[in-house]
């Protein structure tokens, strides 16, 4: 009986080493394309260029970062990195709040409020999921234009701040609230805005920190939109900025490794921080089923 269960033992601990092994491989795999970055941005950009990643790290992290940081590129001498984080950093916070905001009060009026054609206008929300950005992209783009809204923080956040899939989890969230919850407010005579502000709000905290974090890096890594609705350097975003460096590297001019790569790390931190920070309210979020 002792040996059986020792030899159990031995299996067990062996199969934790494995799936440990598994875990740090893919890890390590996933790490070295930034670790590869993060070298070069203490290299200069000649010794890059002539050798290529090396396993020594150089003294140029620094400078690298100054530049990177307060250096403009373009003609307007407006778009530094601090510019372009900022910029960047707004437009995640809009998308974020703005998406939360409009996904909770959509799927409180379709789940709380007696509408005759509730389950129609879900559907016909959630069907817009099969709609990318880029099929729509030209109609937002004239209606933004027509308002004025180019070159605004407002153009930037506003035309794409409706979310179908934040309406969708919330809805999904709001339907597991119990009825009795619902009775004993209405019989202390909560109305529903304090129903909504008071009650519904602090049970979603989980919720909406799931959806603040699938929200701000959508909003934080857009591309496309950012790029037609700015054409004035001092709003670019991080992303957008990143690629006309790259644009800029074309030529006879040495390129700036260092400078692109230490703002491609940069772009990476605020994402990386706001998961960490919400991992735990994330998981509980999307998973947890008793309210």
């Amino acid at each position: 009986m002792t040996d059986n269960k020792k030899s159990r033992s031995r299996r067990i601990k062996w199969g934790r080493v494995l799936d440990h092994t598994v875990l740090i491989a893919g890890s390590l795999f996933m790490l070295i394309p930034l670790l590869v970055v993060l070298q070069t941005t203490t290299t200069t950009d000649v010794a890059t260029i002539k050798f290529g990643p090396q396993l020594a790290v150089g003294d140029q992290f620094f400078p690298n970062l100054m530049k990177a940081m307060f250096k403009a590129s373009g003609f307007s001498g407006q778009n530094t990195g601090t510019s372009m984080l900022i910029n960047s950093m707004i437009l995640g916070l809009g998308f974020a709040l703005g998406k939360i905001v409009i996904g909770m009060m959509a799927a409180y009026a379709l789940v709380y409020f007696r509408l005759r054609f509730a389950t129609l206008a879900f559907w016909l929300i959630f069907t817009t999921l099969l709609l990318p950005l880029e099929v729509r992209i030209l109609p937002s783009y004239e209606v933004a234009q027509k308002l004025g809204l180019l070159n605004t923080y407002t153009g930037l956040i506003v035309p794409l701040i409706a979310s179908a899939t934040a309406t969708f989890f919330f809805r999904q969230y709001f339907r597991s609230v119990p009825e009795e919850l619902v009775e004993a407010a209405r019989i202390d005579g909560a109305g529903p805005v304090k129903f909504f502000v008071d009650i519904l709000v602090p049970l979603s905290r989980t919720m909406i920190a799931a959806m603040f974090i699938i929200m701000f890096v959508y909003g934080w890594n857009q591309y496309l939109w950012p790029t037609m609705i700015t054409t004035e350097e001092g709003m670019y975003t991080l992303v957008r900025g990143i690629k006309q460096i790259t644009q800029d590297l074309e030529g006879t001019n040495i390129p700036e490794y260092g400078r692109a790569n230490m703002l491609a790390l940069i772009a990476i931190l605020p994402p990386v921080a706001v998961v960490i920070f919400f991992q735990s309210w994330f998981v509980k979020g999307l998973t947890e089923s008793d309210k």
